[in-house]
C-alpha cells in the first residue's frame, strides 16, 4: 500500500459514528490521512482529533452547506485521495413531516450533496490521480435501492439515484478517478433494536448474521486498492437477494 505515504486525505462524510467512524479509524491506522465531516457534535470527535484526523462541521440539508464544505476542502487541500459519501439520514414517511419535506431531505443528503461535492472537488481528485495513478469516489448506497421500500419510499429512491450517479461520474472522471458504490443491507443493529426485530432481520438473508462494521470497512479498502474496478455497485447483502427469491 505505497499510496498510504501520500499527504492527500481521504474525505469521509458523516464520519463521526458507526460505519463512517470505523472506516476513518481503520484507514488512519494504516497511515492514510483522513478528514471527516460531521453534522452535529459527537463524543467521538475528541478521539478522532487524538488520532490526527481532521474534522469539518457540515450540513448537507442545504445547497449552501454543501458548497461551504467544498470551499473548505479546496482551501485546505490541493488534492484529495478519495471522497467517500457516507453521510446518510433514515427518514421514513409519516414521521411527523410532510411527504414533500421527507422527499426533499432525502434527495438533499443522498443526491444533491454527493453530486455537488463530486463536481466541486473533481479537480482535487484528478490532481491526485495525475501524480499517484488513481483517486476514488465511493458512494455508500443501500440494498433497498434495488428493491424499493414501503416504509422508506423517498429514502430508497434517493439511494437509487445515488447508484445512477456512480455510472455517470465513473464515465466523466475516468481514468484518473474510479467511482463505485457499496450497497449494504444489514451490517449492524441499532442499540435499541429489540430481539424480535433482530431475529426477523437476520432471517432475511441466506447467511443470517450481523457481520458488523468491519464488512463495510473491508469493502472500502477493496475499492481503494483496486486498480480495475469502476462504475460498479458492490452488494453487501449476505445473499439477501436470493433469500427473497426462494
Amino acid at each position: 500500500m505505497a499510496e498510504a505515504a501520500s499527504t492527500d486525505p481521504i474525505v469521509i462524510t458523516g464520519g463521526a459514528r458507526r460505519l463512517g467512524l470505523a472506516a476513518a479509524l481503520a484507514l488512519r491506522e494504516t497511515d492514510y490521512p483522513v478528514l471527516v465531516t460531521y453534522r452535529t457534535a459527537h463524543p467521538s470527535l475528541a478521539m478522532l482529533h487524538d488520532k490526527g484526523i481532521e474534522t469539518i462541521e457540515a450540513d448537507f440539508g442545504t445547497e449552501s452547506g454543501v458548497m461551504h464544505l467544498a470551499a473548505e476542502l479546496r482551501g485546505r487541500h490541493q488534492s484529495l485521495r478519495a471522497l467517500i459519501h457516507n453521510a446518510s439520514e433514515w427518514l421514513p414517511e409519516g414521521a411527523g413531516h410532510s411527504d414533500s419535506v421527507v422527499l426533499q431531505r432525502m434527495l438533499n443528503v443522498h443526491l444533491m450533496a454527493p453530486y455537488l461535492l463530486n463536481q466541486e472537488c473533481g479537480e482535487l481528485l484528478r490532481r491526485h490521480g495525475e501524480r499517484h495513478g488513481q483517486a476514488d469516489i465511493i458512494h455508500m448506497s443501500d440494498y433497498v435501492a434495488s428493491t424499493g421500500s414501503k416504509k422508506h419510499i423517498a429514502y430508497a429512491a434517493s439511494k437509487a439515484a445515488l447508484d445512477n450517479l456512480t455510472l455517470s461520474f465513473a464515465s466523466k472522471f475516468a481514468p484518473l478517478v474510479k467511482v463505485n458504490s457499496i450497497a449494504p443491507a444489514l451490517l449492524m443493529f441499532q442499540q435499541d433494536d429489540d430481539e424480535a426485530y433482530r431475529q426477523k432481520a437476520l432471517q432475511k438473508s441466506l447467511l443470517g448474521i450481523e457481520p458488523g462494521e468491519a464488512e463495510g470497512v473491508n469493502a472500502i479498502r477493496y475499492l481503494l486498492e483496486s486498480r480495475y474496478l469502476t462504475g460498479k455497485t458492490i452488494a453487501l447483502d449476505g445473499g439477501r437477494h436470493l433469500a427473497r427469491a426462494s
